[in-house]
């Protein structure tokens, strides 16, 4: 027999959040191991608040809040807050009572000065990386590191030249002016946006329009894909082998070990700086083009190992690959070096975060 569609709104419900939540789901697991990270990072909390005056949001709070925004791909904090409202696995993960009024969207931005300060991005990626290395997670030997392109919140309408010599050739309109570039070469030694100034002007493809980029950098260990690394600068040809070297500071050790990486970063002063601090570099040659001479040479490829670095690379693309799916770092809401820093290292965290949570979970 059909039923029949009645609309009723109860006025008191009598189930608690932990049992509407299913002992499944996945965020249980990364709500246990960002409660274990959080409460590593107390001491940090303590001294970039004030012990004096009115209470505020906690920080964790808001960082829990971040990272669902982040693990679930909410491109702005307002939509972040509107789900919150109402979304009652959201208030379990946060640890809010179905009657706990959401904060206003000012907090986040009140705050963020504070965790910028704070270092708390670089913190968490830590704590994230130590949770790891303690469940044996973490390989001691193989690596890979990489580069992508991070698009500005900038639009190209927004760049200038630096000498104020603009052809004011516009329709007058203020909102989207139709701005004619043709004709006009533009670098970043002659223009600037006046949107984002720190954002350049680059592309890595031949073919591809140039816009405005940052660039981001992972460093990964190969046994599990987890990044053990995470850097944030301007774009430009040199930013991955530069980055690569600053992230390699960390591979000293007793072992020699291996850094795979695509043929971009096959240039003679990356690979001899690899070489002096006992790194072994699984670079792919760069060997299509007349005017570039490899510096990898048979001494490397012909070891198997070198063959196996060059297929397991390839996983750093996955780390990417999330980032800008879900990460909402395709083109991220914010500008500025500071902000956008913060932004990809605290998702790089969220991404071991979840890589964490499903390795322990296959071993379980």
């Amino acid at each position: 027999m059909r039923g029949e569609h009645t609309e009723q709104s109860e006025m008191f419900s009598y189930i608690t959040l932990e049992r509407r939540i299913s002992e499944k789901h996945p965020l249980r697991k990364i709500r246990e191991l960002v409660d274990e990270v959080l409460e590593g990072m107390n001491q940090r909390f303590d001294k970039i608040y004030s012990h004096t005056g009115r209470p505020s949001i906690p920080p964790e709070r808001l960082l829990k809040a971040l990272l669902l925004q982040v693990l679930h791909g909410i491109r702005s904090e307002r939509l972040l807050l509107e789900q919150i409202d109402y979304n009652l696995l959201y208030r379990w993960f946060l640890g809010m009572s179905p009657d706990d009024r959401v904060w206003e969207e000012t907090v986040f931005s009140k705050n963020r000065e504070r965790l910028l300060d704070g270092e708390i991005a670089e913190l968490f990626f830590k704590k994230v990386l130590k949770l790891a290395q303690e469940k044996g997670l973490l390989s001691k030997e193989h690596f890979t590191v990489d580069g992508t392109l991070v698009e500005s919140w900038a639009s190209l309408k927004s760049v200038e030249r630096r000498d104020g010599e603009d052809r004011n050739d516009d329709d007058g309109d203020s909102g989207n002016p139709s701005v004619n570039f043709r004709g006009e070469k533009r670098t970043n030694e002659t223009h600037v946006s006046k949107t984002d100034p720190e954002a350049k002007i680059y592309t890595k493809s031949k073919g591809v329009a140039a816009k405005l980029h940052y660039m981001g950098h992972v460093l990964m260990e190969n046994r599990n894909g987890l990044a053990v690394g995470a850097e944030f600068s301007e774009a430009g040809y040199f930013a991955e082998p530069d980055a690569a070297l600053a992230m390699a500071k960390d591979l000293r050790g007793e072992f020699r070990k291996t850094l795979g990486a695509d043929k971009h970063y096959d240039q003679e002063y990356f690979c001899e700086a690899l070489r002096d601090k006992m790194i072994t570099p699984h670079v792919a040659q760069n060997i299509h083009s007349r005017k570039h001479h490899s510096a990898i040479d048979e001494r490397t490829t012909r070891h198997a190992g070198y063959e196996v670095s060059q297929r397991k690379r390839k996983r750093v693309e996955e780390i990417f690959g999330w980032l800008k799916q879900w990460g909402i770092l395709r083109r991220p809401h914010f500008r500025g070096m500071k902000r956008l820093g913060f932004l990809f290292k605290f998702a790089v965290g969220v991404y071991n975060l979840l890589r964490i949570s499903n390795l322990t979970l296959q071993t379980a």
